[in-house]
């Protein structure tokens, strides 16, 4: 604290938890849903304490996957209409839509890479996959890849990026160091979707016209197992702790939840009509599937494998993601003088925020605070200034 008498910090004029001085419709810390709904060009935010929905994030036309940045703090939404070719960037702390950047033909899937840095988009007719600099919101490449890419997932390290191609029955794997296809390997027919285990050593890959997941060693890019599932399978979610992998079967209104140790079935859970996406909370405790012709999203408790509520969102939801949504507050230097370095300040109260994290944006330090405790703890940033 002797920068404090030297005169070189700041305090940001914003502490958490966040008082009225926030700006309007800013989000509260917490975990959320991102639900696209195809028909109605929004996105229902639901709050997952709650399960109610909180709000509806108008995007571009037809929206159909959805994924949020490491951090929380945005999230990607494909408009997969050729009116749009777009995607949608949402800021999550005040649920609206910053920028919208402009990809290939029919953008299908799209997911982050772990640290945030850049994001994958898959053009399905476009046959490549737009590469994105988040920090700019813009494309900085196109990957060819095979015929119809439709789902994408990274490893864990980032170093690698799997694509489903509908059409080709195969899977493109991507160097992301070098933005290049490195290995093509053959699966099921018409995968749709893939997903990558926390571990970072197996990829699961639904094959919607073979009714299966085929398993892929990532160390060697092969399939190692086939696993039945039920009829036109369409998205995967894994667990937190790599343990099990949900599944959504379309034509059988169920999902499947697969035991990644045996690669078996271990039990059938009913949900509303046509499920397509799933996702699975931070926590790990609850899945969640969207019901296409329902309109509704169904609450699986992982422990027991039934479903416990069901919440009403717009019409046709297709992909969702889930996050931990942190409140962000910043502080900043004078006009003039150039951010050296920053931090926070914890003050009142015995628990403190579950995590603060903090770092330079800009001419500006940031604190991201999740999961705000009820007691009186506040976390205030502070900035610090060169000449």
């Amino acid at each position: 604290m002797r920068a404090l008498m030297a005169g070189l910090i700041v305090l940001g004029a914003v502490a958490l938890p966040v008082t009225a001085a926030a700006p309007a419709h800013a989000a509260t810390s917490g975990t959320f849903a991102y639900v696209a709904n195809f028909t109605t060009n929004n996105v229902s935010v639901i709050n997952l304490s709650s399960n109610t929905v909180t709000t509806a994030i108008p995007v571009g036309t037809n929206p159909f996957a959805v994924a949020v940045a490491p951090d929380g703090t945005t999230a990607y939404v494909t408009n997969n209409a050729a009116a749009s070719n777009s995607v949608s960037v949402i800021n999550t702390t005040t649920n609206t839509v910053t920028t919208t950047i402009t990809v290939g033909t029919n953008p299908a899937g799209v997911a982050v890479a772990p640290d945030g840095t850049t994001a994958y988009v898959t053009n399905s007719n476009s046959h490549n996959v737009s590469v994105i600099n988040t920090a700019t919101n813009t494309v900085t490449t196109t990957i060819t890849v095979g015929a119809g890419p439709f789902g994408v997932a990274f490893t864990p390290d980032g170093t690698t990026a799997y694509v489903t191609n509908i059409v080709d029955n195969t899977v493109s794997v991507i160097n992301t160091a070098t933005d290049t296809v490195t290995a093509t390997i053959g699966v099921g027919t018409q995968p749709v979707a893939v997903a990558v285990s926390p571990g970072g050593t197996t990829a699961y890959v639904v094959n919607q016209g073979s009714n299966n997941v085929s398993v892929i060693n990532t160390a060697t890019n092969t399939v190692t197992a086939t696993i039945g599932v039920g009829t036109t399978p369409q998205t995967v979610a894994v667990s937190p702790d790599g343990a099990t992998a949900y599944i959504s079967n379309l034509n059988s209104n169920s999902v499947s939840v697969i035991n990644t140790t045996t690669n078996t079935v271990t039990t059938t859970i009913p949900v509303g009509v046509h499920p397509f996406g799933v996702a699975v909370s931070p926590g790990g405790t609850r899945a969640y599937v969207t019901n296409e012709f329902d309109g509704t999203v169904s609450v699986i408790n992982t422990a027991t494998d039934t479903v416990t509520a069901t919440v009403p969102v717009g019409p046709r939801p297709f992909g969702m993601a889930t996050a931990r949504v942190p409140v962000v507050a910043t502080a900043s230097c004078p006009t003039g003088h150039v951010i050296t370095g920053g931090g926070y300040q914890q003050s009142g109260g015995a628990v403190p925020p579950t995590e603060v994290t903090s770092r330079p944006v800009g001419n500006t330090w940031q604190i991201l605070a999740d999961n705000q405790s009820t007691n009186s703890t506040t976390v205030t940033p502070y900035a610090v200034c060169g000449p």
